[in-house]
């Protein structure tokens, strides 16, 4: 057993450790503040499942599409079959489509030439041309416009880029790994996803189970995780109390690892002993869906349930609409979003996940509304 780290490009460094197998980014502290997960282990019988389609899928040179929920480390996966890869000596470049605009993600993605359009004072590389030879990862693919799911599609086939304002084809050499949280067949039908890429990309799917599924994983992930923050904050490391253990193991983990990783860090700055009790976790008490408080109701129960609350919501409307208020929708639509985001304590990942919508629809609402810069 050991720990595997990885540098920018993906290569892996290797050092015996004591316990599970560990794979982080090398430098865990520049992730903090994103959404990632920093770290994976494969002790659940899932993910050595995982790991092992990993280790057979890396050597080959086909399109993998990783899907998994927020948090859950895919583009630790991508790092992980980079580096079992004989391209590992290559570059590995990560790219969130859903980070960029329409009109910048195309230059993102393969370049353009000085001038091409307003602010373009030098020619760039794009993405590809930057992973050339090694591994290029498109995260939240299911983000990007039509109009740039046809010229991806055109990449993949010809194996070669234009950059934007150019004319001139350049040949490349690159292993496409992609990946999303949200289920694909379902933007195919609706339209906003190109069938034909889903098909080009879907050649080897990995799918990640979420934490809560992989209730051996909890365990060796809360210990690496109470072994980061300790050092960092230069305090003892505590033990987990029985009653701890318990809760880690049932609490639902919308956030997946990502989530058990603030939970620790936490934990660490208000405990006050050597041992970490439940209430040092600070657990939201929220479900999900299909969570276990239901799983006593029939769906004849459930369906009453689902009733009564649309009966009450309609109640409610009708009488805020009758009283005709200026602005009703935008009024409606700022207190449900903001009421949500409230009500998960401020995390984007549960609040977009109770609401239905993607994160980064969340973070441009919270924008709008003067929330978040």
């Amino acid at each position: 057993m050991g720990h595997i780290a990885f540098n920018d490009y993906g290569e892996a460094e290797y050092k015996a450790l004591s316990g599970p197998s560990v794979i982080t980014f090398k430098n865990p502290s520049q992730v903090s503040l994103s959404i990632r997960a920093s770290a994976l282990v494969f002790e659940d019988v899932e993910s050595r499942k995982l790991l092992s389609l990993i280790e057979r899928v890396a050597p080959s040179d086909v399109t993998a599409f990783i899907m998994g929920e927020t948090g859950t480390g895919k583009e630790l996966v991508a790092r992980h079959l980079h580096a079992l890869s004989p391209r590992k000596n290559g570059p590995f470049a990560a790219i969130n489509c859903g980070a960029f605009s329409e009109s910048l993600v195309e230059s993102e993605l393969f370049g353009h030439e000085k001038g091409s359009f307003t602010g373009a004072i030098a020619s760039k590389q794009g993405w590809f041309e930057s992973a050339n030879g090694g591994t290029l990862f498109l995260d939240e693919i299911g983000d990007l416009p039509l109009s740039t799911q046809v010229k991806l599609l055109r990449v993949i086939q010809q194996r070669e880029i234009v950059r934007v304002g150019s004319r001139k084809a350049i040949p490349i050499d690159v292993r496409l790994v992609a990946a999303t949280n949200v289920n694909l067949e379902d933007a195919v039908k609706a339209g906003r996803f190109r069938e034909d890429l889903y098909y080009r990309i879907n050649v080897v799917p990995i799918q990640i189970a979420p934490l809560r599924n992989r209730l051996g994983d909890i365990l060796p992930l809360t210990e690496h995780f109470l072994s980061i923050y300790k050092n960092r904050l230069q305090t003892k490391q505590p033990i987990l109390a029985a009653e701890t253990i318990q809760l880690l193991h049932e609490y639902p983990w919308p956030g997946n690892i990502r989530e058990l990783e603030n939970v620790i860090h936490r934990a660490l700055l208000v405990s006050d002993g050597n041992e970490l009790r439940p209430r040092d976790l600070n657990l939201p008490s929220i479900r999900l869906a299909s969570g276990s408080h239901d799983t006593g109701l029939s769906n004849f129960d459930r369906f009453n349930r689902l009733s009564d609350q649309e009966c009450s919501l309609d109640k409610v409307l009708t009488e805020i609409i009758q009283q005709e208020p200026e602005n009703l929708y935008d009024t409606v639509h700022r207190k449900l979003v903001l009421t949500a985001y409230e009500h998960c304590r401020q995390n984007q990942v549960q609040t977009a996940k109770v609401l239905g919508i993607s994160r980064n629809v969340l973070r441009t609402l919270l924008k709008q509304f003067g929330i978040i810069q």
